[in-house]
């Protein structure tokens, strides 16, 4: 501006010729000027390249040092990160990022699932960084450390901090923040295990534990291959129905309780005949002496021959608004039920005619067909005619449960804020209706 005005005052120039040579000037680029420069003209010019000159300098020694501190700036690749995380949606977040978490960490990566770490050590966060993972540096039992996870979006935490109380507070500011979330949390005492999952957890893992079951059963494969090369009962068969071993110094099995002489015959011990008596079922604590002969049951024949373990019961969940499928869903697994999910009245009473579950909740609300209809067509059709029909409304009107209730529902529940308090409801609802058809197939 100063060299546009300075040439149009001096040397008379035109508004372009003025800004052409300006820029010619402080570009040092060569040019001839526009016009032969007076005097005045030409010691104006110099002071113009001095200055011009001395500004670009400095202005490109600000930009350089600015970028480099930028990049530099420890606040900028949190930005960056917190950036990214807060894009991630169905992700996990791992909460610790010990031997444990990073095992987690790396069986997620190969699995393609999206996860973030949180971790408070600044030398642990720079190396997670490194592998390329998303991580966030800051204590996971903080509500807003939680939220930069994106909490709010996940749909499972593995809490795997090195400390229980921390597990514990990092459960339960978890379970307030997201109540659908799945929670699997770490634990390195018996006693704080109860804890924890009162405190939301889903399920509880004890690395220790778990690594020490792992190495006695390799001890004890290796245990048994030994045994069934020199003991009486290879002889009997691993097909048979039952068996006798006997306790003896070859066995090893002196001075063993049953439960862990269990593992090494390969089978479920269920009685024992000592010095002419017979002990039927005995205690997992029952200690074995020299002499004792155990009568033993096969895995393999226990699976085929007894009678197959009472299967869950499963339902049929429709309702249109994903977070209450979610949050349903995971009580209902939670309190040992099969559950599948539908989001639309049609797509629910094609999936319960299909599955023909032992009961259906229904929403009343439905955005294409309502849950009345629902329950209407059921009934209409002979496979749904067995199916415990519950309708799960908001509106506790005389005239919904009557309408209801003529078309084949069951039994009509009015919703609560308390989302485990309708499950137990309804678990007691099912049983009820359950024992009611009983009884009348008997009558």
């Amino acid at each position: 501006m100063v060299g546009t005005v300075g040439y149009i005052l001096i040397e008379d120039y035109t508004l372009l010729e003025a800004v052409y040579m300006t820029v010619i000037s402080i570009t040092t680029v060569g040019y001839s000027a526009v016009h032969p420069l007076t005097k005045v003209g030409q010691i104006f010019t110099m002071l113009l390249l001095l200055f011009g000159v001395g500004s670009l300098a400095f202005a490109a020694h600000a930009f350089t040092e600015s970028m480099i501190e930028r990049a530099a700036n420890p606040e900028r690749e949190k930005r960056k990160m917190e950036k990214k995380v807060s894009r991630l949606s169905n992700h996990t977040i791992i909460c610790g990022h010990g031997r444990v978490g990073a095992a987690s960490a790396e069986h997620l990566a190969d699995s393609g699932k999206a996860f973030v770490v949180l971790e408070t050590s600044p030398e642990e966060v720079e190396e997670v960084r490194k592998q390329g993972y998303l991580c966030l540096q800051g204590d996971a039992t903080i509500e807003k450390t939680l939220i930069a996870a994106g909490i709010k979006a996940a749909d499972s935490l593995l809490a795997l901090l090195d400390s229980d109380p921390d597990n514990l507070f990092t459960v339960l500011t978890a379970r307030e923040l997201n109540p659908t979330l799945h929670i699997v949390a770490r634990s390195e005492s018996v006693y704080a295990e109860s804890k924890i999952l009162r405190a939301g957890a889903d399920s509880i893992i004890s690395p220790y534990a778990s690594a020490g079951r792992r190495v006695a059963d390799k001890i004890m494969a290796k245990t048994r291959q030994h045994q069934l090369q020199v003991s009486d009962y290879e002889a009997v068969g691993a097909h048979s129905a039952s068996k006798w071993v006997d306790v003896n110094e070859e066995s090893g099995l002196v001075d063993h309780a049953v439960e862990m002489a269990s593992a090494f015959v390969d089978g479920q011990i269920v009685g024992i005949r000592r010095s002419g008596k017979d002990i039927l079922s005995p205690t997992p604590d029952t200690h074995l002496i020299m002499g004792d002969k155990l009568l033993v049951i096969g895995v393999q024949d226990i699976c085929e021959d007894a009678a197959s373990p009472e299967q869950p019961q499963k339902i049929v969940l429709v309702d249109d608004n994903p977070v209450i499928r979610r949050l349903y869903t995971r009580l209902f697994q939670k309190a040992g039920f099969n559950i599948m999910t539908a989001s639309t009245g049609r797509e629910g009473t094609a999936l319960i005619l299909k599955e023909q579950p032992d009961a259906a909740v229904v929403d009343y609300l439905l955005g294409d067909i309502t849950g009345v209809d629902v329950c209407r067509n059921i009934r209409e059709s002979d496979a749904g005619q067995m199916v415990t029909l519950i309708l799960f409304t908001a509106d506790d009107h005389p005239d919904i449960h009557e309408n209801a209730l003529q078309n084949g529902a069951d039994v009509v529940v009015v919703k609560s804020p308390d989302a485990a308090e309708i499950v137990n409801l309804v678990s007691e609802k099912i049983a009820r209706v359950e024992k009611t058809l009983k009884k009348r197939s008997v009558s």
